[in-house]
């Protein structure tokens, strides 16, 4: 009797079974001797997703670990109020340390609401090890995780993993614990270094002169996250540096987030002229009006993105009618709050490059959905009915 996969080449069962959740991947590869070869081969694990969630309660470790070393990029999601779901993800990193050698990329993600007083150490000494181990790592993203990251796992990331690209730290903490100075030694050990997600407590004046220096690598993010009350008392940062900056890497883009800790004067120091902001998220407890037409006068080259979540007012459609007469290079832009019939014109008549918006007119039950642009050569003509 032939074998269920044997009208089918290896190569197009792994392209198949790269779609499936780590559940069904498991599942496949116990039919028969085709797909068990394709369903364990390096094209299926290349990039992977794992919930720990629900995905390796009942796994078969011996499979995962078998495959474990074809991983190169992994996205693992956990629950860390949910016992099981955390001791997996812990259990699973500490093995990825011992096989870490292929891992490219490492994204982590925690779902659900975090203990209360949750330091999360046992989380993150995991992370250690495997930033200990990854020395081709390439990516690493703790954007989703809750607990405070500090300059210990910053200086392990440096030593550990010198082909760093990309590393992403701006996350929700409370605190903020990662010192400019580790950041500092991060890029002189990561040359590639070109995309950073930081604090703004964890940003001085030295890391901008760093980063503008003739024989650094072209830069390319900077994300800055403004939530804490270290980055409220964050020192200033002088608008010639950020022009400096701004000269020596022409391409750059930086996405500024202010959330309600930033008073009125931090966020005046923030918004800086020179600053090349493609994305502006507002989430202020005082004043976004001011910031909002900021951003229309000196970010008009640059902007890309736009999301504020405020009041409703007069104040606020009029700063938007001319944010929106402005940027013309908009792609998105997303206000939680009811704007005016005006406003939405406005974006729509100015903003051509416009992909996606949520500028609701009347309020409506939460979450408020975006809508899709529709341009013309979007969409293919449908193919005809047989």
């Amino acid at each position: 009797m032939a074998e269920t996969g044997e009208g089918l080449p290896e190569e197009v069962l792994a392209l198949i079974f790269r779609h499936l959740p780590l559940r069904d991947r498991a599942a496949a590869a116990r039919v028969c001797r085709a797909w068990a070869a394709a369903a364990t081969c390096s094209t299926v694990w290349h990039d992977t997703k794992i919930s720990c969630e629900c995905e390796l309660e009942g796994m078969l470790p011996l499979y995962l670990s078998t495959c474990l070393d074809h991983v190169h990029n992994l996205r693992l999601e956990f629950e860390p109020s949910r016992e099981v779901s955390r001791r997996a993800a812990i259990e699973l990193l500490m093995v990825l340390e011992g096989r870490a050698l292929g891992l490219r990329g490492l994204r982590l993600e925690c779902r659900g609401e975090k203990p209360l007083f949750d330091a999360g150490r046992d989380v993150l000494e995991a992370v250690h090890a495997v930033c200990g181990a990854a020395r081709e790592l390439r990516h690493l993203d703790l954007r989703r995780l809750p607990f405070t990251l500090d300059d210990a796992l910053v200086l392990q990331a440096a030593r550990g993993c010198p082909e760093l690209h990309s590393l992403f730290l701006d996350n929700s903490t409370l605190v903020g614990s990662v010192g400019p100075g580790s950041v500092l030694e991060l890029l002189e050990a990561c040359p590639r270094l070109r995309a950073l997600g930081l604090h703004l407590a964890s940003l001085s004046h030295a890391i901008l002169e760093a980063l503008a220096a003739p024989d650094r690598a072209p830069f390319a993010l900077l994300a800055l996250r403004c939530a804490c009350p270290e980055d409220a008392r964050a020192s200033p940062l002088p608008n010639e540096a950020w022009a400096a900056l701004r000269r020596r890497h022409p391409g750059l883009a930086v996405e500024l987030e202010l959330e309600p800790a930033l008073p009125f004067e931090s966020v005046t120091r923030v918004l800086q002229p020179a600053v090349p902001v493609a994305a502006l998220r507002l989430n202020l407890s005082g004043d976004t009006v001011g910031p909002v037409r900021f951003a229309a006068h000196h970010y008009a080259a640059t902007l890309r993105a736009l999301e504020v979540r405020a009041a409703a007012s007069a104040k606020l459609n009029a700063a938007l009618e001319e944010l929106a007469a402005r940027c013309a290079a908009l792609r998105e832009v997303h206000c939680f709050c009811v704007v005016s019939h005006s406003v939405l014109e406005a974006f729509r008549a100015h903003c051509p490059r416009l992909r996606t918006y949520t500028l609701k007119l009347t309020r409506e039950p939460h979450p408020w959905r975006p809508t899709l642009v529709a341009r013309l050569g979007d969409f293919s003509p449908p193919s005809p009915q047989t």
